[in-house]
């Protein structure tokens, strides 16, 4: 066996006994990768050689072009083997360690994304990086074989030239997290937010202005919010654009159901193919509250159309159960979008005589709508056509698409990452609660006490404790803030579904948990990983959305909703500790934190209904709960108080929610042996 001192150990690729799909997908290139593990960090520091750390993750494009071009040829692997020890790192597993260096690439005045690239010093700390880099010399980018040899040379002739970056990248990293707050938010600084995001708004397609477009679920959910509070008819129709342009456009997948993670373009054709399982759970969560309000029935089709492609092709266990897989590759045998596109034969071989009106209707032709996809490819879209719901046509496209999507099973599928992800599974989780209660599928709303279930059991312990991730049900990895705020989220989710008070006390328990290990005591809100987890340059807190809401956003919408469904003031406190902490000074800098804000712009405004009665077997009970979850009021917050007679439900013994006396709803109950529904605004009912 090798030693951790024996140099053949650090002259061969170790990524092969690696679970992360990512990690595994370079496990043959001839770079010698190493995981982020102690022995590593320890080799580093003990030769004196700088770290190259590469982060990105299975469903990555670009992460794929730069593994092609520069990870699989030996000339360049050689080059990093020579003066490096290579770190390979899957951000899903690790994003505690992605949110450091991505911090650090900000202050070197770059902009993040993926693949990462950082040069450290032996002891972890930053002193260059960027993104992708190709393999050679382009406009704008040095080529990634002289970036290595000058980087190697700085190193190992200016050493204290790339400690002084270090330094000072580590300093500032450690002033961001120790950041004190303004203490300045209010209702009328979130009016002006509003009115600040929409200049950013494309009024003519949706999103914010420019190419790409991204969905931004945090940003627009909170747009919706204040929509529906302040009767804000620019925002709403901002919202509701965005929404229609996407469900209409070809980043969702018209054949299969489920969004791309975004559009290359500004009119929203042509994605970076990939699937990311939070994407489609915030959407999810979004087009729901939106039909609500506007019964669009384009947003009820397509999250009816979305539930069923997780449901259909997301599912971790072969039989269709458990958790949900963390995303869908944009490629398949190499080629980027190759499972999606069509072109104009295929169209015709699959529905002869309906081919004609189908490709008039979804925009398909013999030259192709995309150009990158070679000659005669088609991304499907509905762009200048939009169904009329309920006529023959639809209904003939719908049979169409069936077919279609059966000819397209037949394909070489992308890769699915079978990475079990907390956060995302309770953000999942959530979703088809809020979504079953909506719409009234209680058969979401079962299908996510299940998966809660599973999660509990996989990645949970009998003390309240979290792992981030898994992976054929082996647990890996302390859980982050976001693990412990989203599901605290879930149950709260579940509960509004199933008035099973059991959920309240897993809530209880996960904030309690996390407020010990991630709570900052100084300065109010929470950093990202406990206090406890090791190897670390700095440990990071933010309140910065981004592809889904920070941590502290999902733990203040958390806490503010137990304050709600309880009473108890120690929530309330812990909110406006974490309000005040959040360092945004301008309505500007607010769009930045939308998820934060949407949590004290909750606070304010919610609406408490307490249904006071039997939920399961009584039909009254059951048209109350429908009436308040259909009620298209985003800051509607759901208690389930006794059962009729004042006896627990037969089910379920912890039914009814302990409220404290100085809540609203306290000693209201069912009025003369029936269902009832109190609606509490204000500290009044």
């Amino acid at each position: 066996m090798l030693k951790r001192n024996d140099p053949e150990m650090w002259q061969q690729n170790r990524l092969s006994l690696e679970t992360s799909p990512y990690l595994r997908q370079h496990a043959h290139n001839p770079v010698h990768w190493q995981p982020w593990r102690a022995d590593v960090l320890q080799y580093a520091r003990e030769s004196n050689r700088p770290i190259l750390l590469s982060v990105g993750y299975s469903a990555c494009h670009w992460c794929h072009v730069m593994a092609h071009e520069s990870f699989e040829n030996a000339v360049i692997a050689n080059l990093m083997n020579e003066h490096f020890v290579c770190i390979k790192v899957d951000r899903e597993e690790r994003p505690d360690l992605d949110a450091i260096y991505q911090g650090a690439l900000n202050l070197m005045g770059e902009q993040g994304g993926w693949p990462l690239t950082m040069f450290l010093l032996p002891s972890g700390e930053a002193f260059w990086g960027g993104t992708y880099f190709p393999p050679e010399p382009r406009p704008g980018r040095p080529s990634f074989p002289d970036l290595l040899q000058r980087v190697a040379k700085v190193f190992q002739t200016e050493p204290e030239k790339a400690q002084e970056n270090a330094t000072a990248i580590v300093g500032a990293l450690k002033q961001r997290s120790a950041q004190v707050g303004s203490d300045n938010l209010s209702l009328e600084l979130i009016e002006a937010s509003g009115d600040a995001a929409l200049s950013m708004i494309d009024t003519f397609e949706g999103g914010t202005l420019g190419a790409p477009k991204f969905p931004q679920a945090p940003l627009f959910s909170y747009l919706w919010q204040v929509s529906q509070k302040t009767g804000n008819a620019e925002l709403e129709r901002a919202v509701t654009l965005t929404l229609e342009k996407m469900c209409l456009g070809g980043i969702y997948d018209h054949v299969g159901g489920g969004f791309s993670r975004y559009s290359t373009d500004e009119i929203w054709l042509a994605p970076h193919f990939e699937k990311m399982l939070y994407d489609n759970a915030q959407l999810i969560s979004l087009l729901s509250d939106a039909w609500a309000a506007t019964k669009n029935e384009l947003f009820k089709v397509r999250t009816f159309e979305t539930i069923e492609w997780l449901l259909r092709e997301m599912r971790v266990s072969s039989d269709g159960n458990g958790a949900f897989a963390t995303a869908l590759d944009a490629d398949s045998e190499g080629v980027e979008g190759k499972f999606y596109i069509w072109r104009e034969g295929e169209i015709d071989a699959t529905l002869g005589d309906n081919a004609p009106m189908f490709k008039a209707i979804y925009d398909v032709s013999v030259s192709g709508n995309w150009h990158e996809g070679g000659s005669g490819a088609n991304i499907l879209n509905r762009r200048t056509s939009a169904p009329v719901w309920g006529t023959p046509q639809e209904d003939t496209l719908k049979t169409a698409r069936e077919k279609l999507l059966r000819v397209r099973e037949k394909r070489i599928r992308p890769g699915l990452d079978t990475k079990v992800l907390c956060d995302l599974n309770a953000m999942t989780i959530g979703a088809l609660a809020h979504a079953g209660l909506v719409f009234d599928q209680p058969d979401w709303v079962t299908i996510a006490v299940e998966t809660f279930k599973t999660i509990c059991a996989e990645l949970g312990d009998d003390d309240g404790n979290l792992l981030h991730h898994c992976r054929a049900g082996e647990g890996f990895q302390p859980a982050v803030l976001d693990d412990y705020a989203h599901m605290a989220r879930a149950a709260i989710a579940l509960y509004e579904a199933t008035g099973d008070g059991a959920y309240i006390n897993h809530a209880r328990d996960w904030v309690e948990t996390a407020h010990q290990q991630f709570g900052d005591v100084e300065n109010g809100g929470y950093y990202m990983t406990a206090e406890d987890v090791e190897h670390l340059i700095v440990r990071t807190k933010s309140f910065a959305d981004h592809a889904v809401p920070s941590g502290n956003a999902v733990m203040a919408d958390v806490l503010v909703r137990l304050y709600h469904l309880s009473g108890d003031e120690m929530f309330e406190a812990r909110a406006r500790d974490l309000f005040a902490a959040l360092p945004a000074a301008s309505a500007g800098e607010l769009i930045n934190s939308a998820g934060t804000a949407a949590a004290f712009h909750l606070d304010q405004n919610a609406t408490t209904v307490v249904l006071a009665g039997v939920l399961v077997g009584d039909d009254k009970d059951a048209q109350l709960l429908k009436a308040a979850a259909g009620s298209g009021d985003p800051g509607c917050i759901i208690i389930h108080t006794e059962s009729l007679g004042g006896q627990p439900a037969p089910h379920n013994a912890q039914l009814a929610t302990q409220l404290n006396e100085g809540h609203p709803a306290f000693g209201k109950s069912a009025v003369d042996g029936r269902a009832t529904a109190y609606v509490c605004r204000n500290q009044t009912c």
